[in-house]
């Protein structure tokens, strides 16, 4: 490891911050980047749009606070010729779980819970939860055994608790899920995830606590969760605790009126390979307006809509160990706790681990792409993703909005490789 960085990362346990406390523009080579590498992301981002491949994206790339390179390629709606902007919102889905993994963490911090707490010390409903034995797929009935242990608060941030996903988890949990009326997160009836989660709560577990990864609704539950000890509805915690000190302006779960006109529009890949805009409701009864359509709905695990900018704070307060613009949200030690490896020789692509809602980057992963080991990351259903890289010091996102899409990976594979090429030192 560069000694630079291993003495950061150790300033960073004693609380001092190493790190430039608000993200700024700055010169490439004022952070060590070659201006004429990054400048090349654009013309493979401007391919793609170019090959119908996709709409458009916006990426952010910083380093040590340092912005490099913020720009929109492509369009956010190309039949209204709408382009992009470095300020257009997205839905980042799944990349909503590292915020509320924050959430609980902060809650831990003031002894409000703790990891290894059953979570049906929070939500009743989740006693003595069973595991699916039989299913039949004919009408969706089922048998269960007993589950060997509860469901813990660290699970949940884990994703080893045995609970899947509505729509694109395991086919029984599908089904199940569907029966129930269970979302996968993003929702625009005026629900509640109090009472999905409390159903969710006596469904079947697909596999015991513990017993492996399973990517599930886990962080929705911990979104109820974070009601239940707060007191408060989940947008108003992440309003209030979250958005507000670091100043997140653009992140909401649903957007108010006077910035709608900045949401991308969603795309889907046709049969031919190509870019086509996406039916109005698709995607397992998912309405793509829901963003604009309002709802009292707080999805956890897929609701927010962000910006790369308000995004990229997040994560640069992360990399700060947990500070960011003199507000502090967690400890480096916590921070720490939630990057370092929780699911131990269980793995992910890779045999990259997860710590408490992200992925943790292993040696072996670290020799799949220029990325570090330790280095923590995620993405969202809709096409994006982050990473954030303490040896390094970089913090990077890339936003699109269509799903599926055949090229998505090789996209994001594409601008990671493209990042640490154009880093000279």
């Amino acid at each position: 490891m560069n000694l630079k960085y291993q003495f950061a990362g150790f300033l960073l346990l004693m609380g001092i911050s190493v790190f430039p406390q608000e993200l700024k523009t700055a010169n490439p080579d004022d952070a060590g980047f070659s201006a004429e590498r990054l400048n090349a992301i654009d013309g493979v981002i401007e391919n793609y749009v170019k090959n119908n491949k996709v709409a458009g994206a916006v990426a952010l790339i910083a380093r040590n606070g340092k912005i490099v390179y913020h720009k929109g390629i492509g369009y956010s709606d190309i039949k209204e010729k709408r382009k992009m902007q470095p300020n257009t919102i997205f839905r980042i889905a799944s990349q909503t779980k590292a915020i509320t993994s924050v959430a609980v963490m902060m809650l831990y911090e003031e002894g409000k819970l703790l990891l290894d707490d059953p979570v049906s010390k929070y939500i009743p409903e989740f006693k003595d939860a069973g595991v699916l034995d039989e299913f039949n797929p004919a009408d969706s009935t089922y048998t269960t055994v007993p589950a060997e242990r509860e469901v813990t608060i660290r699970d949940l941030l884990t994703h080893t608790s045995g609970i899947s996903y509505a729509v694109i988890g395991a086919k029984e949990a599908n089904a199940i899920y569907a029966k129930a009326g269970v979302p996968a997160g993003f929702v625009a009836e005026p629900v509640k995830l109090a009472d999905k989660m409390k159903i969710l709560g006596g469904l079947p577990l697909i596999h015991q606590p513990g017993e492996r990864f399973t990517y599930g609704l886990n962080t929705d539950v911990l979104g109820y969760v974070v009601e239940v000890v707060s007191g408060k509805s989940l947008d108003r915690f992440f309003r209030e605790r979250i958005f507000g000190p670091l100043q997140m302006n653009d992140t909401y779960f649903y957007l108010p009126t006077d910035k709608q006109d900045r949401l991308a529009e969603v795309y889907v890949e046709n049969e031919a390979g190509k870019t086509v805009e996406a039916p109005q409701v698709s995607h397992g009864e998912i309405d793509k307006d829901y963003p604009l359509l309002g709802s009292t709905y707080f999805s956890g695990g897929a609701g927010l809509s962000s910006t790369a900018r308000d995004y990229s704070v997040f994560l640069q307060m992360l990399l700060s160990g947990g500070e960011y613009n003199g507000k502090r949200l967690l400890s480096p030690n916590t921070v720490r706790l939630m990057t370092t490896n929780q699911i131990g020789e269980k793995s992910l692509y890779h045999n990259n681990k997860f710590g408490l809602g992200f992925e943790v980057v292993s040696e072996e992963g670290s020799s799949v792409f220029p990325w570090h080991k330790g280095s923590f990351s995620w993405g969202g259903y809709f096409g994006s993703h982050y990473w954030a890289d303490p040896e390094s010091g970089i913090v990077a996102v890339i936003l699109t909005q269509e799903t599926p899409n055949s090229e998505w990976n090789e996209i994001s594979g594409k601008f990671k490789n493209m990042v640490y090429s154009a880093l000279m030192e």
